[in-house]
């Protein structure tokens, strides 16, 4: 038997003659006689640069540098992505060549062409004859026809198209994927078009090659090398003219039989023309795996030179020179040969060479030291290839020459490519290699610490004080938030006061640079370091598993003694230096981060960092051009929120707020997450040398322009999360840590792939109910994710009736599993079904295993690559169906996850930012609804008014108000409906659309029967009021008929001014005097005389007097002294009571709540109340208050027959009514004086004296009737005319108020954002006390003053422009109507019968009577008003020329007294723009939250969403003590909810004490609230407290003591800061 290492040698003569013999080249039917001329070489190139052009205009190409291939073209995602054919038509050959090698699919290389017009048709040569008459000899032998095959592209054609036409960062790719599938790669190309010989170093520097050996211990020693770097034997194949056998076949069968490393002429898509391979040099390695079965026991490289090597001199002498061993395949060659001479040149060289004789059959011949033949003619190929191999084996083992990839650049006259091309590339090196150059001399498990501090102690140690601060624990928590805080804030100060390392400046600098080489310099940056790290990382893993092999072996011994303590000890150590040691982009990226992060936490740049937002700017564009994130970092296990927040802003600026289709992947460690996205979107996630991902990385993929119109977002945003039950770090892999992994990637995901490896059912349940559980919490916070199950390295995955099974159990798996997560998270869930929409056929995938083959000469298993592309089909049908996330919502998602899973209880945790933002965008949305409704309505309620003050109506019906409000609510339907399809966040505002659809609906049928109500009662009062309207027309009237006689009378005085002015002051004056004496003046009231004169008469009971001891009911800090106990028919009850009432009952916390609610709802029902006594029009009296009383009596007692424990004794209604009736006195009396000046005869009359003097002139003047008649009209339009004026001006201001005031144009938030921020800036402590106790009041008197500054403050700007518009726009409407009623009267004057013009009283009356009723909807002006001047005969075209004549100098006159001042005086205050503002903007929830006051920012009144308040105030500002203390409390309830606190509230109302944590259980006023945990600083309330401290403690007459001790660290809070967290917190 003979020995592997010495192959036999045939003992026969070493010089054999070598007779010409016939060949055949490439096609088997073709004989050749070899020539011994070659051909001519400049006729050969311009044939092959012919060919190549006509290849690649075939493949639709182009080599031009501006059309160059690149890699952001082939990553994208496309409609060809989706696509797997195995044939296609010629012009999708690149297409679909690069899908398929991207997806690692070695079938790349057998695609074939489909003819779109042939279908499998067989090729005809005679017509379908039933007779065959030829002769059968000519048929098969002696025709010349020959078949369409010369036609076929050849698949190494494409490929070498491809690798010319693509730029440097594609070819890279695409050799690396090459690599992967196990095939030879491009070393040595000539150009296509020079000729010139490129060498692609480029594209070997990302490839690794890992192989096993054994020593001479024969112990395995693993090793993993870069490739360029890698010395390892060479031997070289090439061949002399055309030879039978294929060279290619025959090197196969050395690395791997059963793969084509090398293809050949026999590989599917071979063809008989090839362009582009005549001599290309390919390369490949053997890699061993340590076993018997390896051909080779070491690396071995083997090189391929295409082609006769004859015609490629240079390549020849290059690889030969470099070749450990060289293999020549040679055919009979005649002896005057040129090639001869070369043949001979290398038999005498030392080197070992080996001749493949293709026309001898001699088996292996050793003829001389290292020189041997093998004969190839008729022989068994695999005992050829087995003889080659021995042959090899001996001459590897006689020689010691290597040969390193990199050293094939020092030879002359070849181009390095990209590498010498492009000058970005290698100004890119040359820094990359700079920044090595500072690392050297230092120890690898040291460089971290020295050249990335910002990264190191100080960032881990924040971390997990960040971790403290979300889980506070004990009692004191405010105490210990606030100490966590200041240590957060030093140690972000510490890590901004380390200096950046010039390692790092050096880095900042290159990427911040304009040049273009920033996209080579990471790329050569992430090589260098991995060349760096490999060794050391390497010899560390090595150790690592010794040790761990160690003590796996103490443990299966149940050994507990120290060795096993030690051991464990060693391997921490060991595993901590491993740590230390990996370094690579990720972690300079990371160092980057942290320097940003502590910037921007102190609020400034560095020394060395001139603008630190630049850092983002930088990442951002690294993550455009496809580089990877860190989302989460692995080591501190945690996310940098403030980083990642930046970030993503900036992809937002660079690439506009686009949408991303986020895919997460889950999977336990090593189970190939990493592998199968890189093979679906060809990326290249960063993991360091020898490492599994740690953390979350984060890749865009760019979806392509033809696909977004299938779906909607721009991006898909992967995310590759580190290994589930990791066990690299000891003490790191809990069961906490996985389930806080996948809470996070799951809730970020729009889809997450959950990777099961194996079939081991144990794994299997761990990672399901790790899974199962982080989407029962999205279930419980309402984000819905999907998911896919992807269960990779299955056996037998054909056989469809297992899948089936497989599928059956992974159902009960995940329905078991759904109900142990239910029991965890407290919820009631059976199914996984119930918790998340899910496929069971679809959304399961079985994969098979990854290497077809033992690896590491394994390819990737072709079905595994059709597993991918069948994942990736399924991925984006998910995908057409969602709307991704947009950029700005993914970072408020990011920080919302992540600040729940801080806060541990997640769900309870969770706030939903983007919801929050939403409800928040529906909620302003629903103020514009609301407005645009009321401001309608408004209009109408206005033409309404006049119209029955005008005895237009007499009557309003609901429907009426429907119809007028129809159109404005058909457009508020129509934008209601656009926004909820329209808006960016149309998915998630979907969920209220019906709810909200109702409130409106609800919203106008409201306003509708308001706005009825009000026009009733005018309808009502109207009538009452007739008497003294009345009693003013005959005052009139009286006036006018005493000037008229008096006119009369000194007709002849006309030009006497001074004695008619005599004559008409005397008359004037007596007409008055009786006047007044015949009917009494409107007399002075007081409200608060006839309050006590109510309450003395009808409450005899009642002793108190309202004038002593009363108090201001509105502004109490507690109602303890106005109640007592309620009597127990129990006797020891009833004992306790009455003590209880004689030393004073003590309210609880929610029975003063439910006081002091009464109390505001009462004030607000009775601020209506006045209202609508209308006293500027009706009058004041008395009843109006016994009205008030009453009412609020009936609301003291209905609350007393509630469910409380107390009564409210008679000085709580005696104070409340006096509280009222004081604020109503003001309202009350202004009302009542705008009555009297309109109503009192001694007021009113005086103000017409000039009016009357005007008529009494004209008289004496002669002036005709219907002049005068003209005249007296424009003076009666000039009161509604001012009055329309400055309702309609009121009006328009509300509406730009509410558009225009930023305070005022948003939401409740907003409202009450804007509150808070005048109170810290005017820091005035009643107003503060006002605001808490008296909240509606307080936002009442706020909007008062908004709209008074807004409209004071520019009035010249803002209000006079709409004056004068709209009594510009009365002048013209009531030129109009006398216009329009001038030609009424001349179409009727002959068509009416003498009674109709008599019942009108001529012309006049006609036309008057037309002339109102036009502008019955703009004026409160009526025939009434002129029923006692007489009009009988005037002309009324006259009339018409006086109104034209008079009138605008009516209008100038009023529009003269335009003045900020009159504005508000001259409008009732149910007309003002603040009222009609209050109406609108505080018809919402004021419901205070049970512990601590704050107000529900909720805009709807009555919302179906539970109460929420933007921040919680400190319990002590509204007066809450600790138990039986009198110390003021400084909890914050946000704090206080949290899991790990202890505190507890005692309910007196249900005598039960509570956890804050579960508050909702205390009741459903508690329930209705949804209190997140919050242990963010808070700055505002801690402010006010420590602010006003002194002004708190004599208000509540209490302490800041003992438990309410202000912790010291509020004190360095500033005004700024608290104004500052307004601004954060509300947006």
């Amino acid at each position: 038997m003979e020995s592997q290492g010495e192959p036999s040698i045939n003992k026969e003569t070493r010089e054999q003659s070598m007779t010409e013999t016939k060949e055949t080249h490439m096609g088997p039917a073709e004989e050749l006689r070899t020539e011994t001329k070659k051909p001519d070489q400049t006729e050969t190139e311009k044939e092959m640069i012919t060919g190549s052009k006509i290849l690649f205009d075939r493949l639709h190409l182009k080599r031009s540098k501006d059309h160059k291939l690149t890699a952001a073209d082939v990553l994208q995602i496309s409609k060809h992505s989706l696509q797997s054919n195995e044939s296609c038509a010629e012009e999708e050959l690149i297409q679909t060549f690069i899908q398929k090698l991207l997806m690692m699919d070695y079938r790349a290389r057998y695609i074939t062409v489909r003819d779109p017009t042939e279908q499998d048709q067989i090729q005809e040569r005679h017509n379908d004859s039933s007779q065959c008459e030829c002769d059968i000899f000519e048929e098969m032998f002696m025709s010349n026809e020959e078949t369409n095959q010369s036609g076929q592209i050849h698949s190494m054609d494409v490929q070498m198209a491809v690798f010319h036409c693509a730029d440097g960062l594609l070819k890279q790719l695409m050799v690396t994927k090459l690599s992967q599938c196990q095939y030879a790669l491009p070393l040595l190309v000539p150009d296509p078009d020079r000729q010139q010989i490129e060498f692609p170093l480029w594209t070997f520097r990302q490839i690794h090659k890992s192989w096993k050996s054994r020593n001479t211990n024969n112990e395995i020693i693993s090793q993993t090398q870069p490739i360029y770097k890698a010395e390892t034997p060479m031997v070289f194949f090439f061949r002399f003219g055309s030879v039978s056998s294929s060279k290619s076949q025959l090197m196969n069968s050395l690395i791997n039989e059963k793969h084509n490393t090398f293809f050949h002429r026999n590989c599917p898509g071979s063809s008989r023309t090839r362009v582009l391979m005549d001599g290309v040099v390919e390369i490949a390695w053997y890699c061993p795996s340590g076993t018997n079965d390896d051909k080779f026991t070491e690396c071995v490289a083997f090189c391929n030179l295409h082609g006769d090597a004859g015609d490629h001199e240079k390549q020849l002498q290059i690889l030969t020179e470099m070749a450990s061993v060289n293999v020549v395949l040679l055919p009979q060659l005649q002896k005057n040969d040129e090639r001869m001479i070369k043949v001979q040149e290398l038999y005498k060289d030392s080197k070992p060479l080996i001749f493949l004789l293709t026309e001898k059959a001699s088996t292996l011949i050793k003829t001389w030291q290292g020189k041997y033949n093998i004969g190839l003619k008729d022989r068994n190929q695999s005992d050829v290839s087995e003889e080659l191999r021995r042959a090899i084996n001996v001459c590897l083992s006689e020689s010691s020459s290597t040969f390193r990839l990199e050293d094939v650049s020092k030879h002359s006259d070849i181009r390095v490519d990209v590498e010498d091309d492009e000058d970005d590339c290698r100004r890119g090196r040359e820094a990359a290699q700079h920044m090595m150059s500072l690392l050297e001399k230092k120890e690898l498990t040291e460089i971290k610490e020295s050249f990335l501090p910002h990264q190191g102690k100080l960032w881990h140690q924040w971390s997990q004080k960040n971790k403290e601060l979300h889980r506070p624990q004990g009692d004191d928590l405010e105490m210990v938030t606030s100490r966590k805080h200041t240590e957060i804030k030093k140690l972000r100060q510490q890590q901004h006061e380390s200096d950046i390392s010039e390692f790092m400046k050096v880095f900042i600098e290159e990427m911040n640079s304009d040049a273009a080489n920033k996209i080579f310099f990471p790329k050569w940056l992430r090589i260098i370091l991995d060349e760096y790290t490999s060794g050391d990382l390497s010899a560390l893993h090595h150790k690592y598993n010794e040790k761990w092999s160690t003590v796996l072996q103490l443990k299966e011994k149940h050994d507990k003694s120290e060795q096993l303590k030690a051991e464990q000890t060693k391997l921490e150590k060991i595993s901590e230096e491993l740590q230390n040691a990996t370094f690579g982009l990720e972690h300079i990226m990371r160092e980057i981060g942290q320097i940003y992060e502590s910037c921007s936490s102190v609020k400034k740049n560095k020394k060395d960092l001139k603008d630190f937002s630049s850092l983002a700017s930088l990442a951002a564009e690294m993550m455009i051009s496809g580089s990877p994130l860190e989302l989460m970092d692995g080591d501190a296990c945690h996310v940098p929120v403030i980083w990642i927040s930046a970030v993503l802003d900036e992809l937002s600026k660079k690439l506009g707020d686009l949408r991303v289709f986020v895919l997460s992947v889950l999977g336990i460690q090593s189970s190939g997450k990493s592998t199968m996205l890189n093979a679906m979107f060809g990326l290249e996630f960063a993991v360091s040398a020898g490492r599994c991902t740690r953390g979350a990385f984060m890749q865009l993929v760019r979806v392509s322009d033809e696909m977004k119109t299938e779906l909607k977002f721009d991006y898909i945003l992967v995310v590759d999360t580190e290994g589930l039950r990791a066990l690299e770090l000891a003490g790191r892999s809990t069961r906490h840590h996985d389930n806080e992994l996948a809470t996070f990637v799951v809730g970020l995901g729009n889809l997450t792939l959950i990777n099961i490896f194996g079939e081991n059912p144990s794994e299997m349940q761990d990672i399901l109910q790790i899974v199962v559980q982080a989407f029962l919490r999205m279930k419980e916070v309402r984000l819905n994710p999907s998911c896919v199950f992807v269960h990779q390295n299955v056996s037998e995955i054909t056989a469809g009736e297992k899948n089936m099974e497989g599928r059956r159990r992974l159902q009960e798996t995940l329905d078991e599993m759904t109900k142990l997560a239910a029991k965890e998270e407290v919820c009631d869930v059976e199914r996984f079904s119930d918790v998340i929409r899910f496929d069971i056929k679809n959304d399961v995938k079985y994969f098979a295993q990854l290497w077809e083959g033992s690896p590491p000469m394994a390819p990737p298993n072709p079905n595994y690559c059709e597993n991918i592309q069948d994942l990736k089909k399924t991925i984006m049908s998910h995908a057409s169906k969602s709307d991704g996330t947009r950029l700005k919502d993914l970072k408020v998602r990011i920080n919302d996850l992540w600040e729940a899973l801080l806060n541990e209880r997640f769900v309870f945790s969770f706030r939903n930012s983007l919801e929050i933002s939403a409800y928040r965008k529906l909620e302003t949305e629903y103020s514009k609804w609301s407005w645009k409704l009321r401001s309608a309505m408004l209009e109408t309620e206005n033409k309404l008014h006049n119209k029955i003050e005008n005895e237009a109506i007499n009557e309003v019906k609901e429907t009426d108000l429907h119809k007028e409000l129809k159109k404005t609510s058909e457009e508020v339907k129509k934008t209601v409906s656009e926004f909820f399809e329209k808006d960016a966040d149309a998915n998630i505002l979907i969920q209220w659309k019906t709810s909200f659809d109702i409130k409106i609906k609800e919203l106008q049928e409201s306003i509708v029967r308001e706005t009825k109500r009000k026009l009733n009662e005018i309808l009502n009062q109207r009538d009452l009021k007739k008497e003294i309207e009345a009693q003013r027309t005959r005052h009139e009237n009286t006036l006018f008929e005493k000037s008229k006689e008096l006119a009369l009378k000194h007709k002849d005085k006309a030009n006497d001014e001074e004695t008619l002015k005599k004559e008409f002051d005397l008359v004037w004056e007596q007409s008055v005097e009786k006047i007044i004496k015949d009917t009494p003046p409107i007399k002075d009231i007081d409200i608060m005389r006839d309050m006590r004169e109510i309450l003395s008469y009808n409450y005899e009971s009642i002793k108190a007097d309202p004038r002593k001891n009363s108090r201001d009911i509105l502004s109490v800090q507690s109602y303890s002294d106005y109640v007592q106990l309620k009597k127990s028919s129990e006797f020891f009850t009833e004992a306790c009571r009455v003590v209880k009432n004689l030393l004073g009952y003590s309210l609880s916390k929610e029975d003063e709540a439910q006081i002091r609610s009464l109390v505001s709802d009462v004030v607000q029902q009775t601020d209506k109340m006045v209202q609508s006594f209308n006293i500027s029009k009706m009058g004041y009296n008395i009843s109006y208050i016994q009205q008030l009383i009453d009412y609020i009596k009936a609301r003291v007692l209905q609350h007393q027959e509630g469910h409380v424990k107390y009564v409210l004794k008679n000085e709580f209604f005696m104070d409340l009514v006096l509280s009222i009736c004081k604020r109503a006195d003001n309202m009350i009396a202004n009302q009542h004086s705008m009555f009297k000046d309109a109503n009192d005869p001694e007021i009113y009359v005086k103000k017409k004296k000039e009016e009357y003097y005007s008529i009494f002139q004209k008289y004496c003047q002669g002036a005709k009737s219907a002049a005068i008649f003209g005249e007296i009209i424009c003076q009666k339009l000039k009161e509604p005319i001012e009055q329309s004026v400055y309702k309609k001006t009121a009006r328009d201001m509300a509406s730009e108020i509410r558009s225009n005031c930023p305070s005022l144009n948003g939401n409740r938030s907003n409202l009450e954002k804007h509150i808070l921020k005048t109170l810290a800036e005017e820091e005035n402590f009643y107003k503060y006390m006002d605001y808490i106790h008296n909240t509606r009041d307080h936002f009442s008197a706020f909007i008062r003053y908004e709209v008074s500054h807004y409209i004071t403050d520019q009035f010249d700007v803002r209000v006079l422009p709409k004056m004068r518009k709209n009594i510009k726009h009365l002048e013209q409407k009531i030129m109009e109507a006398a216009h329009v009623s001038t030609e009424h009267v001349q179409e009727n004057r002959g068509d009416e019968s003498t009674e109709q013009v008599q019942e009108n009283r001529g012309d006049a009356g006609l036309w008057l009577k037309r002339f109102t009723q036009h502008l019955s909807d703009e004026l409160i002006f009526s025939e009434k008003d002129l029923s006692g001047v007489a009009h009988d005969d005037d002309d009324c075209n006259l009339l018409e020329d006086v109104i034209k004549r008079e009138l605008p100098a009516i209008m100038s006159d009023i529009s003269s007294r335009f003045k900020t001042n009159t504005f508000p005086a001259k409008l009732d205050l149910k007309f003002r723009p603040d009222q009609l503002l209050i109406d609108d903007l505080c018809q919402c929830c004021w419901v205070q939250c049970p512990f601590c006051g704050a107000i529900c920012t909720n805009t709807i009144e009555n919302h179906d969403e539970k109460h929420s308040a933007v921040f919680h105030a400190v319990d002590g500002v509204n007066g809450t003590l600790y138990k039986d203390t009198t110390n003021l409390s400084v909890w914050i309830c946000t704090t206080s909810v949290a899991k790990k606190s202890n505190r507890s509230f005692y309910l007196r109302k249900s005598n039960k004490t509570f956890l804050y944590s579960d508050y909702k259980n205390a009741g459903v006023d508690f329930a209705k609230w949804s209190i997140t945990p919050d242990n963010s600083e808070l700055p505002y309330w801690k402010w006010f407290v420590w602010r006003f401290k002194r002004d708190l403690e004599q208000f509540y007459s209490k302490t800041f003591d003992g438990s309410g001790k202000i912790p010291p660290e509020w004190t360095n809070l500033s005004k700024q800061d608290a104004i500052e967290s307004l601004e954060n917190k509300y947006n």
